[in-house]
């Protein structure tokens, strides 16, 4: 049936097609300006509302409010039922909408149009209806809603939504006889109901419900979730698959939907990506809980602990009670939460976090400390000032930092760490001269000397140290390490003066029996390794190989030391020709002692049999490094490959399907590194270097251009100028060479004539070349425009 406009000065109508709809504008502005009726107005939104159309019929919808005519009878009815539809589009959007915010404002704008509708007409069925429906979707206002049911049943007792909307109270009230008895009830008063009564009937009627629904409705999501469920539990290969098949299906119907991902991220296990879409697209606590539970088990089975641990508390903070699956884990959490809520010193918790910083759990360690912070701060809180927060806690947040490479954040902390060391000395000295006690805790802190620096401990003056040698200050980096070590010779001298006069050690000094008599036997291995690398940037190999050797002897078992030393026996120049690298031998079975897999240690390996020209040797130690699965794509371990396929070319070959397999293999490598670092100059010389051995030197237009750009970002325009040239002569015809060529040749003109060293007569000169050059090329020019005048008049 078509839909009719009538025309406000004639008889005459416009009919639209309801399946072939024109552009909503120009529909709107027919009706605007033939001053259409607003039932006109309500039929015609509602056909493009059918035809999927839905920003028109909000516009049309819109617009009737204030340009539709409503000068005839039982106007309020349709002004009604225009307020009712915006609303009811409103809170169908909002029930979509994940957003808490923007929910909240789509309930507000439905709210709104409802109440402007109760003013006109309050008591209509539809109205009442679709308030009533509002409230049942809002959530809290179930009593509302079914009062409004209760109403329009009370007038019309065989109203089909009103039956449905009383059988989905009864469903939350988990009253599922009353559900049932409303079901049947609107079935049996219209056969022909919507599929969502079957689906509702489903969930107390299950099987034969579902597959009715699919029979109505082929796109019913939930009935074909319900019906795969149903499968699942058979647990039979031929209904598994068929599940799969319909959870597939519903998946392709709406990839939003939580409740098909979360069924979905069960089966496919490892696929971590359905069960995160179905925490982002669902508010309810349940499903996110279920989507938290499968995000768990998949980091769990992949033995990402950190990331399993975090999802596993999430799905306890939003499970239900009677989320069976996860009540041990949530009676884990609970005994955990009360034992780090416990009253936990931060002294213990930041001792707790420096042994997983020596363990290498830097995780734990930042999350140690940041407990330990939050104690300390609690405790300036109560005692109004910052400086209760201990400096030892700010000196392993500064190293924490350090370690993950935020030298900003650990020079922060650092220097807070100094402040607080020196804001202590300052009242500690301030007190002595008073004669007050010290305060409690602070007869640990005998030991510190007078001076400038003395009060700071060797700890923190090696972490100040560490982060200059970063920041590339040698110099006081060297300073602070002298400090550093000066501090432990003084504690090593003190500790020996009161074991000779029997005098009993500070509280904490216990610690110290591990150190040995001698002259450097009191300093850790961690001072002696920066002392060692300090004086290898410094260029003092020696020392620094005597260091590290020293450190290796205190710390045996750690393989980063035997690397240092390695590389120094690699780069001392020894008096015995070969002793150098019989040395780094013996150091490289130490290393491998430790660690088999370690890529240093293969890297300097293969260094060694390099140097000795042991190619093959050598390239075998680097693609073993490749192979590990930590290194698949280590830059270093390609590019020395690629040196070594480049290195071949420099011998003698005859076979040139030989050189050509290798230049190829040597280009491959290069441009892998250059593929994760594209600024990468040694992967981006060696490619340079390939193409040179395959001489496209001489005719590689492309090559040639990009070495003109170089010598002229470089300031060598005259270099550039020859490459640019010689490009010129393998294609005269390309005028972006023809371009770049008198760019470079203007520049080179403009740094000729700012010569200051150039006399007059070779400036003349090169005025005069470029004058000749300029008539050259316009005689050029008419010559050729002769040529083709004249073999056009021959044709």
């Amino acid at each position: 049936m078509s839909l009719e406009i009538p025309l406000m000065s004639t008889d005459e109508v416009i009919e639209l097609d309801p399946d072939q709809l024109p552009s909503g504008e120009e529909v709107l502005s027919i009706l605007q300006q033939e001053r259409s009726q607003l039932s006109v107005w309500i039929n015609v939104a509602l056909a493009y509302y059918k035809q999927k159309k839905i920003d028109d019929c909000l516009k049309i919808l819109e617009s009737s409010r204030v340009d539709a005519n409503i000068e005839y009878r039982d106007f309020e009815r349709d002004q009604m039922r225009v307020l009712d539809m915006l609303a009811a589009y409103y809170v169908q959007e909002a029930n979509k909408e994940k957003s808490k915010d923007k929910k909240k404002e789509l309930f507000t704008k439905a709210t709104l149009l409802y109440t402007m509708a109760d003013k006109i007409i309050m008591y209509d069925q539809n109205h009442l209806l679709g308030r009533a429906y509002f409230c049942l979707l809002e959530g809290d206002k179930m009593e509302q809603a079914d009062a409004q049911f209760n109403f329009v049943l009370n007038q019309s007792p065989n109203n089909v939504p009103s039956l449905l909307g009383k059988a989905c109270i009864a469903f939350n009230r988990k009253d599922y006889r009353g559900a049932l008895a409303f079901y049947k009830k609107a079935l049996r008063t219209n056969p022909d109901s919507p599929a969502a009564l079957r689906l509702g009937m489903g969930h107390c009627f299950m099987k034969m419900a579902f597959e009715r629904a699919l029979q109505l409705d082929p796109q019913c999501v939930g009935a074909l979730v319900g019906l795969s469920i149903l499968k699942l539990n058979l647990q039979e290969n031929e209904s598994n698959k068929m599940a799969v098949i319909m959870l597939s299906k519903a998946y392709a119907i709406d990839p939003k939907n939580p409740m098909v991902l979360n069924h979905l991220a069960n089966h496919f296990f490892f696929k971590k990506h359905l069960a995160l879409h179905a925490f982002h697209n669902t508010e309810n606590e349940a499903m996110r809980a279920e989507s938290c539970h499968h995000l768990a088990r998949s980091f769990h089975a992949q033995g990402d602990c950190d990331q399993a641990f975090q999802y596993y508390y999430q799905a306890t903070q939003f499970a239900p009670a009677n989320f069976g699956s996860l009540n041990a884990y949530s009676t884990a959490m609970k005994i955990l939460k009360e034992k780090v809520d416990a009253d936990i010193p931060a002294e213990i918790l930041n001792n707790v976090a420096a042994l997983h910083y020596r363990l290498g759990s830097l995780t734990d360690a930042k999350s140690y400390l940041e407990l330990a912070l939050q104690r300390a701060t609690w405790n300036w809180l109560c005692k109004g000032t910052l400086n209760y927060i201990p400096a030892e806690i700010l000196n392993n947040v500064a190293a924490l930092h350090y370690r993950l490479g935020s030298l900003t954040d650990a020079k922060s902390y650092l220097e807070l760490a100094l402040q607080r060391y020196a804001q202590l000395h300052s009242r500690r000295d301030t007190q002595q001269r008073r004669g007050a006690p010290l305060p409690p805790g602070q007869a640990t802190w005998n030991w510190l000397c007078k001076g400038t620096l003395n009060y700071i401990p060797a700890e923190i003056l090696n972490n100040v140290a560490a982060l200059h040698y970063r920041l590339g200050s040698l110099t006081d980096a060297k300073s602070y390490l002298e400090l550093a070590l000066q501090r432990y010779a003084q504690l090593h001298s003190r500790r020996d003066t009161q074991q000779r006069r029997g005098a009993p050690l500070p509280p904490g000094q216990a610690t110290w029996n591990w150190l040995c008599k001698g002259t450097l036997n009191y300093i850790p291995a961690e001072i002696l390794n920066n002392v060692a690398a300090l004086h290898y940037r410094l260029g003092s190999l020696t020392d620094a190989k005597s260091y590290l050797e020293l450190a290796l002897q205190r710390e045996s078992g750690r393989g980063s030391f035997g690397l240092a030393v390695l590389q120094l026996h690699l780069r001392h120049d020894d008096v015995q020709p070969g002793a150098a690298e019989r040395g780094a031998l013996h150091w490289f079975k130490e290393a491998l002692k430790v660690n088999t897999e370690h890529p240093d240690t293969w890297s300097l390996l293969g260094n060694l049999h390099l140097a000795q020209q042991e190619w093959g040797p050598g390239q075998k130690k680097f693609e073993r490094i490749l192979q590990i699965s930590t290194t698949l794509r280590d830059a270093y371990s390609m590019i020395a490959l690629g040196n070594v396929w480049l290195q071949t070319l420099h011998q003698p070959c005859r076979e040139k399907d030989r050189e050509k397999r290798h230049q190829d293999r040597a280009l491959e490598l290069y441009k892998q590194v250059l593929k994760g670092d594209p600024k990468n100059i040694w992967a981006a010389n060696g490619i340079g270097c390939v193409l040179a051995h395959k001489f496209r030197m001489h005719y590689d237009v492309e090559w040639l251009t990009w070495v003109g750009r170089a010598h002229t970002l470089a300031g060598r325009a005259g270099a550039a100028r020859g490459a640019l040239l010689r490009a010129r002569r393998v294609a005269p015809h390309d005028p972006a060479l023809a371009y770049n060529t008198a760019l470079t040749l203007r520049r080179r003109a403009a740094l000729v004539l700012k010569d200051e060293r150039s006399d007059l007569p070779l400036a003349q000169w090169h005025v005069g070349r470029a004058r000749r050059q300029h008539d050259e090329e316009l005689e050029l020019r008419d010559r050729q425009r002769e040529q083709r005048e004249a073999f056009r008049k021959q044709q």
